[in-house]
């Protein structure tokens, strides 16, 4: 069965809702319409849909979170993130910030291939994705500054890019489980595998599918335990061979909800990443965050270390790797870092455009 994504986000919304405190604001959810958007293709859609959820009122200040690949705005919205980040007292207190939550195009409720366009949908890469956050921001809300531009995954690779593109539009930025650096190695190999093996299969049919192809339960299957999860965590749960299989059959048990179209565009728009150009021209307060097991995003290469010498205002916080983490997946919890963040809006200074 599947389960198209308007219903998963709101599904996850009703229980982020009931997750948060009786006196938490309650998320609202909007759309605006991006008039005769340019993609970085040349082509141009008239209207480009973008949907997005708000905490806290406009009169707070402004803070954008940025989701990751294949989720949504209600999928920042978990008892682990916005449990850990939005409360009363907490680092992003919702009664005293303006929390922006876009879907990001092609993701959630905003304007994706399996509205109707399927392969004939513009082909877009994460400076579109931004450049739509972008105006969504500042033409649809009426923002023009920025006290916090965080993301995970994803969306820390585009909060690079925001801190790039817009340098005067933030106080401070906190890229997560993201480096600066080129798509490439085994996070973009792991990444090309999946895709090829869902592209190649006959269901799929260019795109022109009638059912949701087969091989993409393998699929997504492998690159989710060969990318996240953590070293010590899988030892954990699955010390033997037994163990293991159980966790592989449960996984291949549960429904996909993706549709192949959006899930390939998804994962296909990382390929051009690099951010690695203009790391100088970040002027805002930045601390990124990863953990010491992600598997996307190993430490031990060192570039992240070079790159974050580049950084003027930079900081790196490395998350221990213990059996609690989990690899790529950790900074999905915000219990790891909460405490980072709030020094770092603490004492990052208010900039004006």
């Amino acid at each position: 069965m599947r389960i198209s994504g308007a219903l998963l986000a709101a599904a996850l919304l009703s229980f982020s809702l009931s997750a948060r405190a009786a006196d938490d604001p309650a998320p609202k959810q909007g759309d605006w319409i991006a008039k005769d958007f340019k993609f970085h293709t040349g082509q141009v859609m008239p209207e480009l849909r973008l949907h997005y959820t708000t905490v806290g009122e406009p009169t707070g200040q402004p803070v954008l979170v940025l989701h990751g690949t294949g989720g949504s705005g209600a999928s920042m919205l978990t008892p682990a993130f916005a449990g850990e980040m939005f409360g009363a007292g907490q680092p992003l207190d919702a009664s005293k910030y303006y929390i922006i939550i876009p879907d990001a195009v092609g993701h959630g409720q905003s304007s994706k291939p399996s509205d109707g366009m399927k392969t004939g949908f513009p082909k877009y890469n994460y400076d579109d994705m931004v450049e739509a956050q972008h105006r969504l921001v500042t033409e649809g809300l009426g923002v023009k500054h920025l006290r916090l531009v965080i993301g995970n995954s994803m969306g820390g690779m585009q909060t690079w890019i925001w801190g790039e593109k817009y340098p005067n539009d933030m106080d401070a930025l906190v890229p997560m489980a993201s480096q600066p650096t080129e798509m490439a190695s085994r996070n973009w190999m792991m990444r090309r595998i999946m895709l090829d093996t869902i592209r190649n299969d006959p269901d799929y049919n260019g795109g022109n599918y009638t059912s949701q192809p087969r091989m993409m339960k393998y699929a997504i299957t492998a690159y989710g335990i060969a990318s996240i999860g953590g070293t010590l965590a899988y030892q954990q749960q699955a010390p033997t061979a037994a163990k293991a299989d159980t966790i592989v059959d449960e996984r291949l048990a549960t429904p996909i909800t993706a549709d192949a179209n959006d899930y390939v565009y998804q994962w296909e728009s990382s390929h051009d990443y690099n951010a690695s150009d203009k790391l100088e021209q970040i002027e805002a307060s930045l601390l990124l965050i990863n953990s010491a097991d992600d598997e996307r995003n190993p430490p031990e290469t060192g570039i992240t270390d070079a790159a974050m010498k580049r950084v003027k205002n930079g900081k790196l916080y490395l998350i221990p790797a213990s059996t609690e983490t989990r690899g790529h997946g950790t900074t999905g919890n915000a219990k790891f870092y909460s405490e980072q963040v709030r020094q770092l809006l603490q004492t990052a200074p208010q900039r004006t455009m």
